[in-house]
């Protein structure tokens, strides 16, 4: 089983690269194939898209045929043949193509984790297993940043794709030989569905959470940063890559921090929304001064990464109230949320982006705006959240 979860950690690792890789390929893109930010939005968006939407049908599988067959097929396949269209891609359609792949060949990893940690650690731990899959997945972030500016500087970027659709299938490889499925649930729990979930009134009160927390720093990590670097202060890739590493590190540092937090003070819901509230309050400090130096934007954007990592406190939260033969399902209708509330924060901030750039000349203009948008979101889901139930295991 160790040695199973160590090859889902490396699968995951690769999930999060995918997520976040477009931020600093995006001026080498543009000047290679054309393809500019507002293209590279679409294309981030459709990974969240294609991701979200394979969680519904993730769950089931998880739930009837287990997580190794699951997750070594559909990386092996979907996640290796994306990024191999990636690297031969002559323009922004294929591009798009390739990160829908990508999304479907990712979408089972983190899931596959959380459905063995769940069926096979107690559940108070469930929330500090969650951020350290989450915390040590997010070297992925990091590798997206100043790492593969380098390997683009010297392999070029065909290159260094060419590379990643090869380790994508050994790790694939890797996960049908070394994944053990855990126990079915016992014969005698009931069987159930999505619908059984959505009949939970707690969930109601969590979900916009999931779904508001993770998309802005997501967004602004995975795609929106390297165009703003660029646009307002001048960088270039590889000083992008540093001020991308930094937000990285702190997105990893967060998540091992929030996983604990539950137990340290004895609640969930109040660490929740006390991160998020302060990750908000680091959007509204951006929107206000969006041009206020490299150095200042560097540490604002670090912050929204700290505490904009309550994924894995939202996750173990929510499934404190499924039960257990419904995990699988349970524990995807929450990523669903969480994956496609930053599917469609990409696809509106793409349109916000270019509607501000058609009215307004100066470079800070649309940028300000996404991080006011942001904020906003924030504030919305956490307004909701504030009513939730709070249950710790």
């Amino acid at each position: 089983m160790r040695t199973g979860v160590f090859f889902l950690l490396l699968a995951y690792v690769l999930s999060q690269f995918y997520r976040a890789f477009l931020a600093v390929l995006a001026p080498v893109l543009e000047g290679s194939i054309g393809v500019t930010p507002a293209d590279l939005a679409r294309s981030s968006g459709l990974w969240f898209l294609a991701f979200a939407a394979m969680q519904v049908p993730v769950g089931w599988a998880l739930d009837r045929i287990g997580p190794r067959r699951l997750a070594a097929g559909l990386l092996g396949v979907a996640g290796g043949s994306g990024a191999l269209i990636f690297a031969l891609a002559q323009g922004p359609g294929a591009i798009d193509l390739a990160m829908v792949l990508i999304g479907i060949g990712c979408s089972p990893v983190l899931m596959a984790s959380y459905y063995i940690f769940a069926r096979v650690y107690p559940a108070a731990v469930f929330g500090t297993l969650a951020g350290a899959m989450i915390g040590t997945g997010t070297l992925g972030n990091l590798a997206a940043s100043l790492p593969l500016a380098f390997a683009v500087e010297v392999f070029g970027w065909r290159g260094a794709l060419m590379v990643l659709a090869a380790v994508t299938v050994v790790v694939a490889l890797a996960l049908w030989r070394f994944v053990a499925d855990p126990p079915p649930a016992p014969a005698s729990e009931a069987r159930g569905s999505l619908l059984d979930l959505l009949r939970l009134p707690a969930l109601w009160l969590i979900l916009p959470m999931a779904m508001v927390n993770y998309a802005p720093s997501a967004g602004i990590r995975g795609l929106w940063a390297g165009p703003y670097l660029a646009d307002v202060f001048g960088l270039d890739t590889g000083a992008i890559g540093g001020v991308t590493l930094l937000m990285g590190v702190a997105m990893v540092v967060g998540n091992f921090a929030y996983g604990p937090l539950d137990r340290l003070f004895k609640s969930r819901k109040w660490v929740v929304l006390g991160g998020n509230l302060a990750g908000a309050a680091c959007l509204f400090a951006l929107w206000a001064l969006p041009g206020g130096g490299v150095w200042q934007a560097a540490a604002l954007l670090a912050l929204v990464g700290l505490f904009g990592a309550s994924y894995p406190l939202i996750m173990a939260h929510g499934r404190s109230f499924v039960p257990a033969h419904l995990v699988g399902r349970g524990v995807t209708l929450l990523n669903l949320f969480s994956i496609g509330g930053a599917a469609v924060f990409q696809m509106i901030t793409a349109r916000l982006h270019g509607a501000v750039s058609a009215t307004n000349a100066e470079p800070v203009a649309p940028y300000g705006a996404l991080f006011l948008f942001s904020a906003l979101v924030v504030l919305a889901g956490s307004a909701i959240y504030l009513f939730s139930e709070d249950r710790t295991d």
